[in-house]
């Protein structure tokens, strides 16, 4: 299996560090409100090359860790008057919930910075005593990037004309804010009630050491693949880069991987260009969690896309044929394992492709491939190949986790909805009816009100 490494700028095979099992650890949300589909369309190429790296015989452990300390976090939970703890937890609810939706693989670890302050300290300790750390005047602490050779080299930042000394506070910056970046936030009246207690005096972790104490926390010092959007490779990949491998003296990730950019309609997602969407968005308009799915990972991951409502409606009908397809395969039957000759011709290019950095726009060409040729198979009489063919489109959905339909078995959150609508039409209370219909339809699901009562169907 072949990827494209961002340090190195180049395809490379990928060899475990311990030769059979890959330790990856992946930039998860911040959880101050709703992930978007900009956010989704990275966690889906993630679950795809989790999902691609089993199917190539290794082991896999995950670590996708969930912001919920950081500029962001704190001045929402100050403006609605609450707990940062009360804040993040329904963002965290809701994040889980869409992960699922979109058949995304649950990883193995789900840390949440709050719960590891007392690795954050003791990673800046060892900074200190290494001489990378340095305390500031109001009491919060930055690494000095003038110390650590090679500062800047995944995101290829030259350091020519820095200015010795400048720092940044903020959590998130750009480019050209290539100044000390803080370790330690001492606390000050904006933070509130947002505290904890350390070497330096009461305040909180900077976004970027969080990510290093909480993946060497799970994973090791040295692992083998760290994952991100490309906004994440400058300041915040490179910053974990220099504090990692300074404050251990080993190289901190083997393998560097980041996804291109989502746009929405040609244009960058804005909320002030009216095309901002979050799965819940997309859902409420009538499009599933596998159709979603499909259009977010048709794009090779290194290719900006471009999400259209129409692209949506394409995946619909392409889905359609897959459908059509298998049920075919399942009238037809057939036993055995042996592969017809058009079936061996498409898992071949699908495994090429998928072993290729993950193309998935060729692996998908393979699969219709078959389809036709199946198709054409099956509308000349030949026999025997239905079952064989359908454990192929099994083996290759463990990667793409979208060709095999669901089955509509309904969760209990929709069930008690369904329930309650019921009781609203027998009180003829049309208004909770609609009330009712419009969160089902936010859910994913849609309900018909016939003769017979209720039908819901997954969208």
């Amino acid at each position: 299996m072949k990827i494209f490494n961002t340090m190195t700028r180049s395809l490379e095979d990928l060899v475990p560090l311990d030769g059979t099992h890959v330790r990856m650890y992946t930039c998860g949300p911040t959880v101050y409100n709703a992930a978007h589909i900009g956010n989704f369309r990275t966690y889906v190429f993630e679950d795809l090359l989790r999902r691609q790296i089993q199917r190539s015989g290794y082991g896999v452990t995950q670590v996708m860790n969930l912001t919920d300390v950081d500029d962001k976090t704190i001045r929402g939970a100050e403006e609605a008057g609450i707990s940062l703890d009360a804040y993040t937890k329904p963002f965290k609810e809701m994040f889980f919930a869409d992960v699922d939706l979109l058949g995304i693989e649950r990883a193995e670890h789900y840390p949440a910075a709050t719960d590891h302050i007392a690795e954050v300290i003791a990673l800046i300790s060892r900074l200190f005593e290494k001489g990378y750390a340095y305390q500031s005047e109001d009491g919060s602490v930055y690494f000095s990037i003038a110390k650590f050779s090679g500062y800047g080299r995944l995101g290829k930042i030259d350091l020519a004309g820095m200015q010795a000394g400048a720092r940044v506070a903020h959590d998130e910056y750009e480019k050209e804010n290539v100044a000390d970046f803080a370790l330690w936030k001492a606390w000050d009246a904006n933070d509130g009630a947002v505290k904890w207690d350390s070497p330096w005096g009461p305040g909180r972790p900077g976004w970027h050491i969080e990510c290093s104490a909480m993946s060497m926390r799970y994973l090791g010092d040295s692992f083998d693949i760290h994952t991100g959007g490309v906004d994440n490779i400058f300041p915040h990949h490179d910053d974990e880069i220099a504090q990692s491998e300074a404050a251990t003296g080993k190289p901190f990730v083997r393998y560097w991987m980041h996804s291109a950019h989502l746009i929405v309609d040609g244009k960058k997602m804005s909320k002030s260009a009216g095309n901002f969407y979050t799965l819940r968005d997309i859902i409420a308009k009538g499009y599933s969690g596998r159709e979603i799915r499909y259009v977010l990972l048709s794009g090779h991951y290194r290719q900006q896309l471009n999400f259209t409502f129409d692209a949506a409606d394409a995946a619909k009908v392409a889905l359609g044929r897959i459908d059509d397809f298998m049920e075919r395969l399942r009238l037809h039957g057939g036993t055995g394992d042996a592969l017809p000759s058009w079936a061996v011709e498409a898992k071949d290019a699908f495994d090429a492709a998928m072993d290729h950095d993950l193309n998935v726009p060729e692996a998908l060409a393979a699969v219709f491939a078959l389809v036709h040729a199946g198709n054409k198979a099956l509308d000349r009489g030949e026999k025997g190949f239905g079952a064989a063919v359908l454990d192929m489109i099994m083996d290759m959905d463990r990667v793409l986790g979208v060709l095999v339909k669901p089955e509509e078995s309904i969760p209990a959150e929709v069930q008690s909805l369904l329930d309650e609508r019921a009781v609203a039409r027998a009180s003829k209370d049309w208004a909770a009816s609609d009330r009712l219909r419009d969160e089902l339809a936010a859910l994913g699901w849609a309900v018909r009100d016939t003769p017979d009562g209720q039908k819901v169907t997954q969208r």
